[in-house]
């Protein structure tokens, strides 16, 4: 696992940051962070899709249609990542796919991409009300959004104290990254305390997370049952292990899946075993991940300058990104034109109308790497199911065998709520395109 400790800029050795276009080419745009405190998240993830495109393009492309891209570095900045958005979104013909793994970014571009007509996805994060696509025909909360997760997360404890009824009286506390990304789960905590009668306990960490000294000593004194850790990039580590140094168990810990990678449990070293996170993808080994092995490090193609870093939790976040991306492209030349370039509208449209299920899984050689997706437009997010996952001190393991879904009646309630309320705002109609 060398590389985990010192992060890689993972320049890519495919030369992916600028490429030559193709007449026939399908343009993508990649508003990534490979620098910066959040570097290990956006190069494995950024990487991984990139592996993937790179792969599928070996293999001929969407029905001869190449995937192009281009990067532009963010340093996971709202400010920059706008920057980059109106930088990419004319490039070679126009940009008809985007995804810039920030939530901060994503709130910046939300009424962007609409006008340009340029969906977005935003894989497991992000403004959960999105799911509405009545609302916002143009985002993608694809897989489960930050709602789905919290529900899944009170699942998952109150399965492991007994049942939800045994919730009540417990006391939790939700150690959070204080951004736009830390806030959006609360919502769904605070109406399922107020349901099951558990007190939440919230703590912000000031980004980057690097001190959190104080906030242990609050868990400390507050002895919460548990501790949900919502965080991402150093906080993560610093989190896991302060939690040792205050004699806090890690196995009362449950981490956001931003903070559920090797590159937050390697850093941590012996204080991390036994750590659980929330997870979208299984831990394991799958013939795509042998694939592109094969077919694109064995070519020089690969984009990940540390190879122990194929099939790590972020570069398999990554790689499924990739598969619903092309997956989408896939559906809309059914619709609009087998081996044409299809526009943004076009894709938005193969996004709303995805259906892998598992024979898609299985004929892409990654069944069970993540729940199946069937998305609709009143459902652009098309799973919300989750898994739980521990360290074993080596690598991960998931410790649920099956997809765990929380209480998606009252995620819908407050997804409508919240969207309703934008639609009003914003003087939106809504209803399907």
């Amino acid at each position: 696992m060398k590389g985990f400790k010192t992060i890689m800029l993972c320049a890519a050795l495919s030369g992916a940051f600028t490429q030559v276009a193709q007449a026939a080419d399908q343009f993508v745009a990649l508003p990534s962070y490979r620098v910066g405190a959040y570097a290990a998240g956006g190069s494995g993830f950024y990487g991984g899709a990139i592996d993937y495109f790179n792969l599928v393009n070996a293999n001929g492309g969407v029905n001869g249609v190449k995937i192009l891209w281009e990067e532009c570095e963010t340093e996971y900045n709202p400010s920059r990542g706008v920057e980059c958005y109106e930088r990419l979104k004319t490039k070679n013909g126009g940009a008809t796919l985007i995804e810039p793994l920030s939530t901060g970014i994503a709130y910046g571009i939300l009424d962007r991409v609409a006008v340009d007509k340029i969906p977005m996805t935003t894989l497991g994060y992000g403004r959960s009300d999105a799911a509405n696509g009545k609302v916002f025909p143009y985002i993608f909360p694809l897989i489960t959004s930050y709602y789905n997760q919290a529900a899944g997360m009170i699942k998952y404890l109150g399965d492991k104290e007994g049942g939800y009824a045994k919730l009540k009286g417990k006391k939790i506390a939700y150690l959070y990254h204080d951004s736009p990304f830390g806030k959006e789960a609360m919502p769904v905590l605070d109406a399922l305390a107020a349901q099951h009668g558990f007190e939440l306990l919230k703590i912000a960490v000031a980004p980057p997370g690097n001190e959190q000294q104080s906030q242990w000593l609050q868990i400390r004194q507050a002895k919460p049952d548990h501790v949900i850790l919502w965080g991402w990039g150093v906080m993560n580590s610093v989190a896991i292990k302060t939690a040792q140094r205050n004699g806090f168990p890690r196995e009362k810990m449950l981490g956001v899946w931003w903070a559920g990678s090797e590159e937050d449990t390697i850093p941590s070293g012996d204080a991390a075993k036994g750590y659980t996170a929330m997870t979208f993808n299984t831990p394991g080994n799958y013939p795509l991940i042998d694939d592109i092995r094969k077919k694109v490090y064995a070519a020089g193609k690969g984009n990940l300058a540390d190879q122990a870093r194929i099939g790590s939790v972020y570069h398999m976040r990554g790689m499924t990104m990739g598969i619903l991306w092309v997956e989408a492209i896939r559906t809309a030349q059914d619709k609009y034109g087998k081996g044409k370039v299809m526009t943004g509208e076009q894709i938005r449209w193969g996004l709303e109308n995805l259906n892998i299920d598992a024979a898609r899984q299985k004929a892409l050689g990654a069944f069970g790497m993540f729940p199946t997706v069937k998305t609709s437009c009143d459902d652009h997010e098309g799973s919300g199911a989750v898994k739980v996952q521990q360290w074993d001190g080596t690598k991960w393991k998931a410790i649920t065998p099956n997809w765990i879904v929380g209480d998606k009646a009252l995620t819908r309630k407050l997804i409508d709520d919240s969207s309703m309320a934008y639609a009003t705002e914003k003087k939106i109609t809504p209803a399907c395109l």
